[in-house]
């Protein structure tokens, strides 16, 4: 699976997006930085197929495919958009997307589900105060689960605190595991990771301004 932004843009002036070009595939992670508190979700909103961009094309494998696109991408915690309210507790959470992935999900089997990654002791802690890590890696297993989803796009995990290096391992583990994984963070974080992590790749400037960076996981054993 690739996805291709050419040239997107969103809003009068593109103020909300101004033209960005991207890709991510199957089996890489891709970290797209992206300032100001709307672009974030609007690039993820566009490139998991849920928007449509005023100017510019969104291709699937090379052709237009929105609603094919939007199906097998999972939009992740973008603000306002996908996020789970912050007061909800977490076995709330998890069995609202137990629902979305057609498994059962009434208390005892999101208690279950916790339990088989680790993550019971957050049962009754609002999502809001679950630690960032733990956060993000939960929100990542659950959207895996909805069937047909071969895309991931994480949306500004960066505002959650943390280490950048916690959250783009994440995103390296799943592309290990056959997703193509767009990541839309802040430059501050990508700095960080850049600066930092021995195995970053080096960084390139798009034409939109939006910065792009890519890894390839080590093959698993």
């Amino acid at each position: 699976m690739r996805v291709e932004l050419r040239e997107v843009a969103k809003g009068r002036k593109d103020l909300a997006l101004p033209p960005t070009s991207l890709s991510f595939r199957t089996g890489r992670a891709t970290l797209a930085i992206a300032e100001t508190e709307q672009r974030p979700t609007v690039l993820g909103l566009i490139a998991s197929g849920r928007m449509r961009p005023d100017g510019g094309t969104v291709l699937l494998d090379g052709a237009r495919a929105a609603r094919t696109l939007r199906h097998k991408t999972a939009l992740i915690d973008a603000p306002d958009v996908s996020d789970p309210p912050p007061n909800i507790s977490t076995v709330g959470v998890v069995s609202e997307e137990l629902m979305f992935a057609g498994r059962l999900a009434d208390p005892i089997s999101a208690r279950r589900w916790l339990d088989e990654h680790d993550l019971r002791s957050y049962s009754r802690v609002p999502i809001g105060d679950v630690p960032a890590t733990d956060r993000i890696r939960m929100l990542l297993e659950l959207a895996v689960l909805r069937p047909g989803v071969e895309g991931i796009v994480l949306v500004s995990p960066d505002r959650h605190g943390g280490d950048p290096h916690a959250w783009w391992t994440l995103a390296r583990e799943f592309a290990g595991r056959g997703l193509a994984v767009l990541v839309i963070a802040g430059e501050a974080a990508a700095t960080l990771l850049t600066e930092t992590d021995p195995l970053a790749p080096h960084r390139r400037l798009v034409p939109s301004g939006i910065r792009l960076r890519g890894t390839r996981p080590k093959a698993s054993r």
